[in-house]
């Protein structure tokens, strides 16, 4: 028995009562017949266009037209015939409609475009767009449902214009389908070279894990790219930075101002920032650095002295020492203070006054021990460190000799100046892979 509230319409019947709807799809609407009250066609319909605002779901109009000349009406002004057709209704008014119109047109603005999934953490490909077109008292209402995204959709134009549009769609329906509901594209906004630009709110991105959205920055257009990283604030850009290749490194910075670079790169690992200032032009270095404060600015200038292929070359002054006196308590108060990355402490180091190592605790002995501990009697018997000048492939090999999840970089007075962290390693090794 159907449904009072919604009932699904037959594919060549039309929704005619309150409450029916018809479920379509944009690429089998598209060129279909658009005939008068009195059955004479006036042209075939040429988009579905939707005005970006709060009710972005709803279609605002569909245009038809012919021999140049397009027309707009609403939802409410058309019916759907038992003949597959769109039929004016008596108290429709259509209205000339311009192209360059601020709208965004379905198949113009979206079919074919490349959208963000952020669930699936990936860029996809936008094949068909589903539609439900309702009849309510008020009259005829159309709104977006979703996008497909897989091979359903494609298959679906593809066969249009061969096969019979029920044939289509029971082809269509064996296949798995791909889609993203409305709701998540967040295809909001037009801009005025006429491409759509994903508004994608910096909340979702930020929910994803910098490896994701650095994946997706590399699969998107140079364009769409840099729309998308304009979005991220200093913080989640910084750590998406230092995730994608160093190519693409260097263009997305090349594509800002060197105001927003040097914000993005006071959040960054020195060490990322300087690998990434090194590979650009001087002066556009140059510039970046003015613009950064001057702690960060002088701990950046300090690593751009050392050898990119060197320990100190790869290693970042972001750490957490304390003096070889302290106690648990205090290395533990040193860490909540610690401003970078918590997750990327695997250790902390001990240093007397003049700075020089003297010891080396792994995180997890030092959140077992007892707050009043001292830290000294914690530390490992035999750690490992490494001088600032030695080759990285050398370092690679330490890394993997011993294990290691972080190794402390000392100078010719063995004085703590730094960290290779295992991560930073991996990125040389896939690099040179």
């Amino acid at each position: 028995m159907q449904s009072n509230a919604v009932k699904e319409a037959k594919e060549h019947n039309g929704p005619k009562d309150p409450g029916e709807a018809l479920h379509v799809h944009l690429s089998l609407l598209m060129g279909t017949r658009v005939v008068d009250v009195a059955g004479h066609v006036v042209g075939r319909l040429r988009e579905i266009a939707v005005t970006p605002g709060s009710r972005v779901a709803q279609v605002s109009e569909l245009v038809w037209g012919r021999k140049g000349e397009l027309y707009a009406v609403a939802p409410a002004g058309l019916e759907y015939t038992p003949h597959g057709e769109l039929r004016l209704r008596d108290d429709a008014h259509p209205r000339p409609f311009d192209m360059a119109e601020p709208v965004l047109l379905l198949e113009r603005d979206l079919l074919d475009q490349q959208i963000i999934d952020v669930h699936g953490r990936k860029v996809v490909r936008v094949n068909d767009v589903s539609l439900l077109w309702q009849v309510r008292e008020a009259g005829s209402e159309m709104r977006v449902l979703e996008v497909e995204v897989g091979t359903r959709g494609a298959m679906r134009r593809l066969l249009k214009g061969i096969a019979s549009r029920r044939t289509v769609e029971r082809i269509a329906a064996q296949i798995p389908s791909n889609v993203i509901p409305w709701d998540f594209v967040d295809l909001i906004e037009v801009d005025p070279a006429r491409r759509v630009r994903l508004k994608i709110s910096h909340e979702r991105l930020a929910q994803l894990h910098p490896s994701d959205i650095a994946d997706i920055l590399e699969d998107l257009a140079p364009v769409q790219r840099e729309a998308i990283f304009g979005l991220l604030d200093e913080e989640v850009a910084a750590e998406a930075l230092e995730e994608v290749e160093p190519k693409l490194q260097k263009q997305l910075v090349e594509s800002m101002d060197s105001e927003r670079a040097a914000d993005i790169m006071e959040e960054m690992d020195p060490g990322a920032a300087a690998d990434l200032l090194g590979e650009l032009r001087k002066e556009h270095s140059e510039a970046i650095l003015e613009e950064m404060e001057p702690e960060e600015q002088q701990e950046v200038r300090d690593l751009l002295e050392f050898s990119e292929h060197s320990a100190a070359g790869r290693m970042t002054t972001n750490y957490v020492a304390v003096p070889m006196d302290a106690s648990v308590a205090q290395a533990v108060e040193a860490l909540r203070n610690f401003d970078d990355d918590p997750e990327t402490v695997t250790e902390i180091y001990l240093v007397d006054e003049a700075g020089v190592l003297r010891g080396v605790v792994p995180l997890a002995r030092l959140l077992l021990a007892l707050p009043e501990s001292k830290v000294a009697v914690l530390s490992e018997s035999g750690f490992v460190s490494c001088p600032g000048d030695m080759h990285d492939k050398q370092l690679a090999e330490l890394f993997d000799r011993y294990n290691l999840y972080a190794l402390p970089i000392v100078d010719a007075e063995n004085k703590l100046v730094g960290v290779v962290n295992a991560d930073h390693v991996i990125a040389f090794m896939r690099q040179q892979s």
